[in-house]
């Protein structure tokens, strides 16, 4: 076995474990939970950049962070009503009457 390939699979070994540890616990800590989930997707991403440059082989995670299980119709409908939220959420503010004329008697 390649040294990097052992080496990249060796620190994934060791941000999985870390993740169940912080994870299956009883009270699981946002930020801890937050920072161990990162550190295994490096893990796992460095370890498909590895394995990809040194066999030329495909990535090997590239079907579980792509497949969903949805159609590509409902996901492009839920990214449109995200989107569409979002849009009325952070448009402008509109300035109610009240506190316009308080402000022009004040």
């Amino acid at each position: 076995m390649s040294k990097k390939i052992d080496a990249a699979r060796k620190e994934l070994s060791k941000a999985l474990k870390k993740h169940a540890e912080v994870v299956g616990g009883g009270a699981v800590s946002l930020k801890k939970s937050q920072r161990a989930t990162a550190r295994l997707i490096e893990a796992a991403e460095a370890y498909s950049r590895i394995v990809t440059a040194k066999t030329g082989q495909p990535d090997p995670f590239a079907n579980l962070s792509k497949n969903t299980g949805l159609e590509e119709s409902t996901i492009s409908s839920l990214k449109a009503e995200r989107n569409a939220i979002k849009d009325k959420l952070t448009g402008p503010i509109p300035v109610q009457e009240a506190a316009q004329a308080q402000e022009a008697a004040g």
